[in-house]
């Protein structure tokens, strides 16, 4: 996931040739060898806790508030957080970091790329064990979640969240166009014509369009669509799609434009604009867009992604922390660093005012989160949430996002049939199934 105060995934494909990483890695050993060792300090001082992630824009206001507290309350813990850039950026530096086995002591990943970037290799098993010590169990976060994490039987991730596709609708726009129930809230749909008919009516009132979708970030509204139908998608040396589950959602994605109810063309900053503006009543994006509309003073609400071809289920993935590989076992920071997971989790509720449910379920059971809105309006969703297909090229920012993204603009556009855009998916996705994985 990315926050809209994060950049959007910019195309390139990342770490993904095996002579880069070959060369790249090498070269990072050797360059973060000279990084010091983690653990207490020299003299007996306090224990080094080096984090990394790539939290930025509203999203790093949070965390820096977070780290503040827990510095506060833990003056034993020399803490050194460091942010870099979300998507490639960051993904580069962490493979390089972990490479050199002494560069961080935690990080951030996004649960999806767990596989693909090294589990067992790159990133080290969380122990259990000393998980449960400070407080969390398998038993406090959802079962789909925890299953992530679990790579051939073993931790490797603390999940911190869940943040997926929702509906965000303007309620003033809503009322007007009689698309609100009694109590206020969108109404639900069923089937893409009952959906076309909600939209048909919201544009009415803005003169404009109904729906604001990000038309070059169509992988996670293809995916949602997909999912809903059942749709499974395999790369066991080639891929593995339903064709016509495919051209249906894909066909539905070009609809949506055709038809004037949705943009040709809207970037990262414009989709959110489009709807902050009033010039679409309803948005497909993020739940961590929630702190632009409410900054702004709006009067929004919010519910899962729509029920287009079945249940509600929305594209997603969980921030996740992880134990880079060490060359050199060092205890006392291991222990602060799963000590330090465990009190994210715990204090997640600062977390969730920017959209993300918490994936601890006595914060995302708590009255305190009952109290948010309209965060507390689509939570249920996370307990099926539609990770991407399991792969090293899949999950956020990784290189099969970015060629469906690319491929997939043309739909809205109208320059691409769904045939055309199917058949371009395939043969992108057996190039990169072709690929030999880097880690």
């Amino acid at each position: 996931m990315r926050t809209r105060s994060t950049p959007t995934p910019p195309p390139a494909a990342g770490p993904g040739r095996r002579a880069f990483l070959a060369g790249g890695l090498a070269a990072a050993g050797l360059g973060l060898a000279g990084c010091g060792p983690a653990g207490p300090l020299p003299g007996g001082g306090r224990t080094r806790l080096r984090q990394w992630n790539l939290f930025t824009g509203g999203d790093g206001a949070r965390m820096v508030e977070m780290h503040d507290a827990y510095r506060r309350e833990h003056p034993g813990i020399d803490f050194q957080p460091t942010t870099y850039l979300w998507g490639n950026p960051y993904y580069t530096k962490f493979v390089m970091g972990a490479a050199g086995g002494r560069a961080f002591d935690i990080g951030t990943l996004h649960l999806s790329r767990l596989r693909g970037l090294g589990a067992g290799t790159l990133i080290d098993p969380v122990p259990a064990g000393l998980l449960a010590e400070y407080g969390v169990t398998e038993a406090d976060v959802l079962a789909n979640v925890w299953e992530k994490c679990v790579v051939d039987g073993e931790l490797y991730a603390v999940p911190l969240d869940t943040h997926l596709t929702v509906t965000y609708y303007n309620r003033e726009i809503c009322a007007e166009a009689g698309v609100l129930d009694a109590g206020g809230e969108l109404i639900a749909t069923s089937g893409p014509e009952e959906f076309f008919d909600l939209l048909t009516a919201v544009k009415e009132v803005t003169g404009q369009y109904a729906l604001s979708i990000e038309t070059i970030a169509a992988w996670r509204h293809f995916w949602s669509l997909y999912r809903q139908q059942g749709g499974e998608m395999t790369f066991d040396g080639e891929l593995g799609i339903d064709d016509d589950k495919a051209l249906r959602s894909l066909d539905f994605l070009r609809r949506l434009s055709a038809e004037g109810l949705a943009p040709q063309s809207s970037d990262a900053p414009g989709t959110p604009a489009n709807f902050q503006n009033g010039i679409a009543g309803l948005l497909l994006t993020g739940n961590w867009e929630i702190a632009t509309f409410q900054n702004a003073g709006m009067d929004f609400g919010m519910r899962p992604f729509p029920a287009i071809f079945g249940p509600e289920l929305g594209q997603g993935d969980c921030h996740a922390l992880v134990l880079p590989h060490r060359r050199d076992r060092d205890d006392a920071a291991v222990r602060a660093a799963v000590e330090y997971a465990a009190w994210m989790l715990k204090n997640s509720i600062t977390w969730a005012g920017g959209g993300h449910t918490p994936a601890y379920l006595p914060v995302a059971e708590s009255p305190e989160y009952a109290d948010l809105r309209p965060q507390a309006e689509y939570r249920h969703a996370a307990a099926d949430v539609q990770f991407d297909p399991e792969a090293w090229f899949s999950g956020s920012a990784a290189p099969l996002q970015n060629e469906a993204a690319a491929i997939m603009s043309g739909l809205h556009t109208g320059a691409v049939t769904p045939e055309v855009a199917l058949d371009r998916l395939k043969r992108a996705a057996q190039r990169l199934i072709d690929t030999p994985e880097p880690v």
